[in-house]
């Protein structure tokens, strides 16, 4: 199978990050506020037990230890209070561009239109139409082709188009022109069948990338790997 340039894992990971500065524009102010605290907390927490270690040893300075543990005890608390705001953004940051990487990577994959007809990244149905990959064994997509035909006028009207990705390498059996409830050779409303094209008419190109990214999806999604989605 031919494969992407091989820079565009890392264009996506940019533009990912470059995204998630726009929607979350505060959120690389704070981190940078929360780094700079916890370093001045954690500079007066060292500088309260050099000053409590020489005053535990010296009776005569015993006085100002309860103040100094006082203030020792604040910096360790800023210390931990903001280490664990910084910690919670960053984890926010990684899943948010995580996720958009994910957007930018499935943008990219291509996909033919119609038979024999010409090829286009996803991205370029982006506003236009909204995609539905069916993926597993050839007879699941067969079987969710016949499902679909009830709603084909709603699934249409709302701008619905379908990728059946049969992962077992077989050809699942898309059959237009025959009924879909008991198989047999009945010619149906012309309106139909062309609805039925239509919704069905994309399939995937370089099926290797999107294998990859589908397994990502279910990964994540704690799907099990040759579960039909």
């Amino acid at each position: 199978m031919a494969s992407f340039d091989s820079r565009s894992g890392g264009s996506s990971s940019s533009m990912a990050k470059i995204r998630s500065e726009v929607l979350s524009p505060f959120r690389s102010v704070r981190m940078f506020f929360y780094l700079a605290f916890m370093a001045s907390a954690g500079l007066g927490s060292l500088i309260a037990l050099t000053q409590l270690l020489p005053a535990l040893g010296n009776p005569a300075r015993a006085a100002g230890v309860p103040e100094t543990l006082k203030g020792l005890g604040i910096d360790v608390a800023a210390v931990a209070v903001f280490a664990f705001l910084y910690s919670r953004d960053r984890k926010a940051s990684d899943a948010q561009v995580a996720r958009l990487t994910r957007e930018e990577n499935l943008s990219r994959l291509k996909l033919r239109v119609g038979d024999g007809g010409r090829v286009v990244p996803l991205s370029e149905l982006r506003g236009s139409a909204r995609l539905v990959i069916v993926a597993g064994p050839a007879e699941f997509v067969a079987e969710s082709f016949r499902r679909s035909r009830p709603f084909l006028r709603d699934l249409m009207e709302r701008g619905v188009l379908v990728l059946p990705f049969p992962t077992d390498g077989n050809a699942p059996a898309l059959e237009f022109g025959e009924d879909g409830d008991g198989g047999e050779a009945e010619a149906e409303d012309e309106e139909v069948v062309r609805k039925s094209r239509r919704l069905w008419q994309l399939s995937p190109v370089y099926t290797s990338e999107w294998a990859k990214w589908l397994a990502e999806q279910k990964k994540m999604a704690n799907v099990t790997p040759d579960s039909p989605v």
